[in-house]
């Protein structure tokens, strides 16, 4: 296992079949958005690393230790927690079957459970596959709680966050977000910080 660069942590994570359509369904429960926001909320004091060591997984559900991790698996850990939803095993096994469809920007000839969904470019191709693709905007409305930004850092480092209930305190209101830039799980007004390269909704059955 090797550690890979402060710059490529950050493009890391910031990292089945297509599902039925009853999983990302908009009959989802009510309540879903609440309960991806607040398993996000209760990584916040947990993780408090920016960790984006190569790391030989479990599988299915895999992780690194709580303390530690990348943008992404904020994300990943949230849809556990809140639902039992293994996005490790889901990523892995649509690659499996999809691999022409997902980046090849680090080299590799097939797919790695270990890392895929660590990626902030597989996840987004993941969640554009099933259908949760939405508009980018610069419309603070048009976020919704438990929605997902991808972003890109300066640097052209891909990053993920979700979006949180909290809204900013000033008359504009923005959404807030809940990621690991770099220094653990936050809850940041950053959602227009950066440039967005995709928004997606990905609500569970």
């Amino acid at each position: 296992m090797t550690a890979i660069s402060r710059r490529t942590a950050l493009h890391l994570g910031l990292a089945s079949v297509a599902l039925p359509v009853a999983m990302r369904s908009a009959h989802a429960a009510p309540d879903w958005r609440s309960r991806l926001v607040e398993a996000a909320h209760r990584q916040i004091g947990v993780t408090t690393l920016y960790d984006p060591t190569y790391t030989r997984l479990a599988y299915p559900g895999g992780d690194v230790a709580q303390d530690r991790g990348v943008c992404t698996d904020v994300v990943v850990r949230a849809y556990r927690r809140a639902f039992r939803l293994d996005l490790q095993r889901l990523v892995h096994e649509d690659m499996l079957a999809n691999f022409a469809a997902y980046p090849k920007g680090w080299g590799l000839k097939s797919p790695d459970s270990n890392i895929d969904h660590r990626r902030v470019p597989n996840l987004a191709v993941f969640f554009t596959r099933q259908g949760g693709s939405l508009a980018v905007s610069q419309n603070p409305a048009d976020y919704q709680p438990g929605d997902l930004v991808a972003q890109m850092l300066p640097g052209n480092l891909p990053h993920i966050a979700i979006i949180s209930t909290n809204r900013s305190p000033d008359v504009i209101e923005r959404p807030l977000v809940i990621h690991n830039i770099g220094q653990g799980a936050r809850e940041e007004d950053t959602l227009f910080a950066f440039r967005h390269t995709g928004h997606f909704r990905f609500a569970p059955a």
